[in-house]
């Protein structure tokens, strides 16, 4: 587990110590304060409650993704002057086309 994936408070063993995640990147055991780097695999002790996993349901869906983009899309055609929509077009067509 790495550490970003551990709620605040929660224990963890790095490097045969143990330490309490205080911070984003940061953890204090017996020496103190340490930063922990992001790449650091992290042993868990005890019950690790509320560890970031997506909900299922937190998924987004096709119709409501290129809704979105296509409102983003008309809104940048509208502020971009006319020679350059066609690139702002072609883009657009990248992106579609990357979806399927």
């Amino acid at each position: 587990m790495k550490i970003h994936q551990l709620p605040t408070g929660a224990r963890f063993e790095y490097e045969g110590d143990e330490y309490v995640k205080t911070g984003p990147l940061f953890a204090t055991g017996k020496g103190g304060q340490r930063l922990i780097p992001k790449y650091a695999v992290l042993k868990p002790l005890g019950a690790v409650e509320g560890a970031r996993e997506k909900p299922e349901g937190d998924a987004l869906s096709r119709p409501k993704v290129l809704e979105a983009f296509e409102t983003f899309y008309a809104e940048c055609q509208s502020r971009l002057p006319e020679d350059r929509r066609p690139a702002l077009a072609a883009a657009r067509e990248r992106f579609l086309q990357a979806l399927d």
